[in-house]
């Protein structure tokens, strides 16, 4: 067992002074702050302390696009043919090195869960390789190497586009049907740190009469979509089925409280209401969604109808949950002209609690006794954090990656700070031998 006295702490909705917590085979057992005894004997840390934060929407070879595909202009779609670019030249083991390097980068940032979309199954050609979840696998062993719980969203795709059939690079998300998605899906088994969840890549990529195999093959696992994300893709939708995305999912009974909508950008009152009425998490990825020219979608409308929010870096941009965070409050502003939609405590729970359920991990995201022992503390002295009070406005309206000091996930301690230029080499090495 370890002790650890925190200076300050986000604990019970509030930052506590002087919080001390015991950890035993990767778990909370003791979690007191008024007036602590026994504290001789614990390890000090420094600064102000939350929970591990989960980011709950990843494709994590999007990484390799960072700093690329920002040059020049265009919109989604120009942006797709890029990033198709780079899923053409990954196999198994440089998507290994190239979400290894991720990843690490993702723990540095106090992430210590992540939701990889992963829809990158099948070898260029779109033959299975040998091993059929050999790309998962690869991403299974790169979140394990860096510390980083993992739900791996097995993600179904069979069209380009509304019954379209895939071409080129798409032949490697793609299955035959959806009966094919499933027994390839419904192989991986989850563990201790991994979950083995589901994901419908958008209703344009799974045809409508396809939706039901889906739903019952995910059963109670973690169930993700892309929404709405481009008017582009409503507009095809309604000449397609005459509804919104929303309506076909709610109609094929995809929506619930197990369920994550990605992005969530262009709705109509309807798809709220079906959004909120049936509990379904609201993913937003404000980072992607602003560089990718998407849109400002309703958070504070579905959050209110209830639709509990998460956040997630998606193409990785930046890599950054404090920025998505504040992000949601900002845009809000942007859209409607008006201050205060988000106060910090609920965004530091979409960040925290929120997200890791979303992902199958319900004991994650709280420093609480019997919960996972994540740790993620910041440094509260920065030029960008002195002065403003170390409390959970900090976290969300000041804070940086580039303040986290040290993360502890499970009990063991994952990043420090000095790791920064290590990670930043391996990600520079991994990067270079794609492009090469």
């Amino acid at each position: 067992m370890t002790d650890y006295l925190l200076e300050r702490a986000w604990v019970d909705g509030a930052v506590r002074d002087d919080v001390l917590v015991s950890v035993a085979d990767g778990r909370f057992t003791r979690v007191e702050w008024r007036q602590p005894v026994d504290t001789m004997a614990a390890v000090p840390v420094a600064g102000l302390t939350i929970p591990g934060l989960a980011n709950c929407h990843s494709h994590a070879f999007h990484r390799a696009l960072r700093g690329r595909t920002q040059r020049g202009s265009g919109t989604f779609w120009t942006w797709r043919e890029q990033m198709y670019a780079v899923a053409e030249r990954l196999d198994p083991d440089s998507y290994l090195d190239l979400a290894r390097a991720t990843y690490r980068e993702m723990v540095a940032a106090g992430i210590t869960a992540v939701g990889e979309f992963h829809y990158l199954h099948h070898q260029p050609d779109g033959t299975p390789y040998d091993e059929p979840g050999a790309m998962g696998d690869a991403l299974v062993e790169a979140a394990r190497d860096a510390g980083l719980r993992i739900a791996l969203l097995d993600t179904c795709y069979l069209s380009s586009g509304f019954g379209a059939a895939p071409e080129g690079v798409q032949r490697r998300y793609a299955d035959a049907d959806a009966e094919a998605w499933a027994d390839r899906a419904g192989r991986r088994s989850g563990s201790d740190g991994v979950v083995a969840g589901t994901a419908i890549h958008s209703v344009r990529a799974v045809p409508r009469d396809q939706l039901d195999t889906v739903v019952g093959a995910a059963s109670d696992r973690p169930l993700h979509v892309h929404l709405s994300e481009q008017v582009a893709e409503n507009d095809a939708c309604l000449a397609a089925y005459g509804a919104t995305p929303t309506r076909v999912l709610a109609d094929a009974g995809v929506l619930g409280p197990r369920t994550s909508a990605v992005h969530a950008t262009h709705l109509t009152t309807d798809d709220v209401a079906l959004l909120g009425g049936s509990g379904t998490h609201a993913c937003f990825c404000p980072t992607t969604e602003r560089d990718l020219a998407d849109g400002i979608g309703p958070s504070r409308l579905l959050s209110d109808a209830g639709s509990p929010l998460t956040l997630g870096s998606d193409s990785h941009a930046v890599i950054d949950l404090f920025e998505e965070m504040r992000a949601v409050e900002l845009d809000e502003r942007l859209a409607t002209q008006r201050r205060g939609h988000w106060p910090s405590a609920e965004l530091l729970r979409a960040a925290t609690v929120d997200g890791h359920a979303s992902l199958g991990f319900p004991d994650a995201g709280v420093i609480a006794v019997g919960a996972r022992a994540d740790l993620v503390t910041l440094d509260v002295t920065s030029p960008r954090t002195a002065g403003t009070g170390a409390d959970e406005a900090t976290v969300v309206f000041t804070a940086t990656a580039a303040d986290v000091v040290q993360v502890i996930a499970d009990g063991r301690v994952v990043s420090r700070q000095d790791d920064q230029h290590e990670i930043g080499r391996r990600l520079d090495e991994a990067i270079g031998r794609l492009w090469r």
